[in-house]
């Protein structure tokens, strides 16, 4: 079964816009990571990718959810300038021109858009950590 995180609604990311999300990924063995996405929709369609430039290990954002280039076609890394396919990640001008973002699996239920195949700390898991409380 698959299980879908819902992360916010689809009219939350205005089309033609990209947003990040902070998330809290669990590896199989239980182990938690950071895990920085960014969001794109265009129109209907949304595309998801990790927010990492394949060239410098940053992130794409120079400032806060600034992620497209002026034309606002491509993503653009804010360090480098390395431009990328909007529906492929694919990098199609700058330093690591042919090497790609690394794809977040996403989807659409009920007007949220959802991440898919990965498994994250859940929200009440969370706040226990936060407030200092122990699961038991």
């Amino acid at each position: 079964m698959t299980v879908a995180y819902s992360i916010c609604g689809l009219n939350d990311i205005p089309s033609r816009k990209a947003r990040a999300f902070y998330l809290l990924r669990v590896d199989d063995d239980g182990t938690q990571h950071p895990f920085p996405i960014i969001v794109v929709r265009w129109g209907k369609q949304i595309f998801g990718y990790v927010n990492r430039c394949p060239h410098g290990g940053v992130n794409l954002d120079w400032e806060r959810n600034q992620f497209l280039d002026p034309n606002g076609t491509r993503l653009m890394c804010g360090k480098h300038g390395a431009l990328f396919d909007l529906g492929t990640g694919l990098c199609v001008d700058g330093p690591c021109k042919g090497r790609s973002l690394e794809p977040v699996k996403l989807t659409i239920l009920d007007d949220d858009i959802c991440v898919t195949g990965v498994t994250f700390v859940e929200d009440e898991e969370g706040e226990n950590a936060m407030n200092g409380e122990e699961e038991g």
